[in-house]
């Protein structure tokens, strides 16, 4: 009975050892997404000249207020991709942080058919053409983002800027790879994903917002060289068990070219 009962809790300490060794893995994992470069010709003329130019032109309207005044960013979802609003909460800090608008950042979102298609961005483009409203006009900048139902044709591809105002973000494939056991949280990764491409809108790296000190990645296009920065080309998020510990911040580098074209 005795050799029973010790052989009993040796086999409840491995069990604990291995789950240590477990919660330790899954503690460490990490999740690496990377961005589309826009793409180099693009058909879809939207009925704005405005919103039509290529990614970065807008920068320096976005971040002063010596045009424009406040911002209004159209979300359209497909069923089921809606936002999360603490997301939608944190990008509009984001942008309120960066950018120099006393009238404010305004999120008006709005659901429209589904896809069921691998898309990419001319595809995305055709697309925004087809549902698009907000547009530039008076005093306020009009932001455009799309959350589709379907994958990019590049597999790990969660979002992409593609013009001065438009981005994409891949809804299935963020929902794919958040909100599960060991996998970060679903506002985190929707949070990380549309502060990336906001910041290639926002003319990052090198492109549109002049750089004030060498710190582009010119091997992966305009991202930066620091591993811990939100350019980066790769961002490296850390999982635990269900939660998030930290969205990836912009580092000194980018929030210096950000000042020096208008921003905060």
């Amino acid at each position: 009975m005795k050799r029973l009962r010790k052989r009993g809790l040796k086999n409840r300490y491995l069990d604990l050892y291995s789950m240590k060794k477990l919660l330790l893995f899954l503690s460490i994992t990490v999740f690496f997404f990377s961005c589309r470069r826009e793409p180099i010709n693009d058909p879809y003329t939207l009925p704005d000249s405005y919103s039509n130019q290529s990614l970065g032109q807008s920068a320096n309207d976005l971040l002063s207020a010596s045009t424009y005044t406040a911002v209004t960013v159209q979300v359209q979802y497909m069923p089921g991709y809606q936002l999360d609003p603490a997301a939608i909460a944190n990008v509009t800090n984001y942008l309120n942080a960066r950018c120099n608008k006393p009238g404010g950042v305004t999120f008006i979102q709005s659901q429209i058919p589904a896809s069921g298609d691998t898309l990419d961005p001319s595809k995305v483009a055709a697309l925004e053409k087809i549902n698009r409203t907000a547009y530039t006009a008076g005093n306020t900048l009009a932001l455009y983002i799309m959350v589709t139902d379907g994958y990019d044709t590049a597999v790990n591809t969660l979002g992409f800027a593609y013009r001065n105002t438009s981005l994409c973000l891949l809804g299935k494939n963020i929902f794919d790879n958040s909100g599960g056991f060991g996998q970060i949280t679903r506002v985190a990764l929707e949070t990380s994903v549309l502060e990336h491409e906001l910041g290639h809108i926002l003319g990052l790296v090198n492109k549109g917002s002049p750089m004030q000190s060498a710190h582009q990645d010119v091997a992966h296009g305009n991202h930066c060289t620091n591993p811990n920065c939100l350019m980066y080309y790769a961002i490296e998020l850390n999982k635990g068990l269900g939660s998030f510990s930290k969205i990836p911040a912009l580092d000194s580098n980018c929030i210096a070219d950000l000042r020096a074209n208008g921003g905060k």
